[in-house]
């Protein structure tokens, strides 16, 4: 059996050695399902899930995890219906109005990844405005992918090296996995240890697909608007459980 303590070590009966977990990921999924099944529209279920998202900041804070990124708005999103798009960002702008001083107060960093040529101004202040204020805070970064895609991420990091290469201020035999990672959004963060998606669903849906090569994974049937703070400690148990080889025999 393990348990999870509070300063996010694991203790097993068997004696394994203690391993720490740094950066957990989060897809968080099934709010529409959640207000479909409850017969509430659909804002009322990103509502809840927002409502979520504070119980695991504030679990991952005392458990000392250094990064918590969730992945708020994909750049597919987009595709959504209009008035659901607007409920989306309209609560994005109201977590950054009323959250931020608290989580300035907890000593958490917030940023964002993710492209913001389709954010408009007021976000995009609002945003800039977040990271300045929590910059120097050192609790736990909590970062939210923000209009982000896995696969433009990509392009992008190779469009950078290209322009590089073509000034001459790279050669292109110096371009290896860390200096491509070094072009990504995440290039001052680790890769995540743990993702988590949430309503059942197995699929990455274009989250981090560089950063994920040796992330653990565990997939729950439980609607993002559902998951508590024991949800979670249930994922960083299963986490736990498993032998991390980064492809070696042992």
């Amino acid at each position: 059996m393990l348990l999870v303590k509070e300063d996010n070590k694991v203790a097993e009966n068997e004696g394994r050695a203690e391993k720490r977990l740094t950066h957990i990921a989060i897809i968080m999924d099934g709010n529409g399902r959640w207000a479909k099944l409850h017969r509430l529209p659909k804002f009322a279920g990103h509502k809840k899930g927002a409502d979520a998202v504070r119980g695991i900041v504030e679990k991952c804070a005392d458990l000392d995890i250094e990064y918590l990124t969730l992945y708020a708005f994909s750049s597919e999103n987009w595709n959504r219906p209009i008035e659901e798009v607007n409920d989306l960002m309209g609560l994005l702008k109201i977590y950054l109005t009323k959250e931020i001083e608290e989580l300035h107060k907890k000593n958490i960093r917030i940023s964002f990844i993710g492209s913001r040529k389709r954010l408009s101004k007021n976000l995009i202040n609002l945003i800039e405005d977040a990271e300045e204020k929590t910059k120097n805070n050192k609790k736990l970064r909590l970062t939210l992918a923000l209009n982000y895609g896995g696969q433009e991420e990509i392009v992008c990091a190779a469009k950078n090296l290209a322009r590089k290469v073509k000034e001459g201020s790279l050669d292109i035999e110096e371009i290896d996995e860390k200096v491509f990672s070094q072009n990504l959004y995440t290039n001052d963060m680790p890769e995540p240890d743990l993702i988590i998606r949430t309503s059942g669903e197995q699929r990455l849906s274009n989250f981090m697909l560089w950063q994920a090569a040796y992330a653990e994974f565990v997939f729950q049937d439980v609607l993002w608007p559902d998951f508590t703070q024991d949800s979670l400690l249930s994922a960083i148990n299963e986490y736990y459980k498993r032998d991390r080889r980064y492809g070696a025999r042992h």
